[in-house]
């Protein structure tokens, strides 16, 4: 099958869980088929599909991704202030690091919202649909909420880093507090103190809590460099901690923390 070819299957198999979109023309343009497939990923709730999906899924957005391009993590600059810290602007879901880091929310089975901005609804439209369902396995088994400030890890699945790291920010709805801080610090250790238990060298932070969960943004990156500056102090098991920055206010933020003479 041809990239098109796969696409169109995708979207057929999935409306086909849909009665209510029996009839669906799909469109001929490939910037609404990519929106529509995305959409039907997004909406999907975990549940077993087919193994033929699952190949012809695997094979689809592995060669989204290579054709996007990938960046090594190895080869990104380090921090003059600290070697073990860099600072990276661009798409998370192209980064080959050994874990990134989703900035989820209390049910961790990813954004339903079809084709929502916000970090979680990309890195599952990337990773594939058995990203929700090892998500789901995990809370289901937990039997509830993921706390603010904790964390958990599943495998990467067609992202190209290993595993993903899912955390819970704070929201900040009114007045920034100092719960809200060390909400934020604890979600950066949790996610390091996971990691480096798990053996990982490698871990890509994306600015969690400033989106859609309002924390400012000067002040979350200056808790995230704190808090992993001071994580590093004693431990020897993680090589390299990334900032992944998307919106050029963020990434003139983390350059003056992270590159203050430049």
């Amino acid at each position: 099958m041809t990239q098109n070819e796969k696409r169109i299957f995708l979207i057929e198999e999935l409306l086909s869980e849909l009665p209510q979109y029996k009839d669906m023309q799909i469109p001929e343009n490939t910037i609404e088929q990519k929106r529509l497939l995305r959409s039907l990923m997004n909406i999907r709730p975990p549940r077993p599909i087919g193994d033929k999906f699952l190949k012809v899924q695997d094979e689809y957005l592995s060669e989204e991704v290579r054709t996007k391009g990938i960046t090594d993590s190895d080869a990104l600059p380090a921090s003059p202030l600290n070697d073990r810290l860099v600072l990276w602007r661009g798409d998370i879901t192209t980064l080959k690091a050994d874990a990134i880091v989703n900035a989820a929310n209390s049910a961790l089975r990813g954004c339903f919202v079809p084709c929502h901005g916000c970090v979680d609804n990309i890195i599952h439209s990337v990773s594939g649909i058995q990203l929700r369902l090892a998500c789901d396995e995990l809370m289901t088994a937990q039997g509830f909420d993921e706390p603010t400030g904790s964390a958990k890890i599943t495998p990467a699945f067609n992202l190209p880093c290993r595993y993903v790291l899912h955390t819970v920010g704070p929201i900040v709805s009114g007045a920034l507090t100092e719960t809200h801080c060390r909400q934020l610090a604890d979600c950066y250790c949790s996610c390091l103190a996971l990691a480096s238990d798990r053996g990982l060298k490698s871990v890509a932070f994306c600015c969690i809590s400033t989106g859609e969960f309002h924390f400012p943004q000067q002040k979350a990156a200056e808790i995230a460099v704190q808090t992993a500056s001071k994580f590093l102090q004693t431990d020897a098991q993680i090589e390299k901690v990334i900032f992944n920055v998307f919106k050029q206010e963020d990434y003139d933020i983390y350059r003056r923390l992270l590159f203050p003479l430049s």
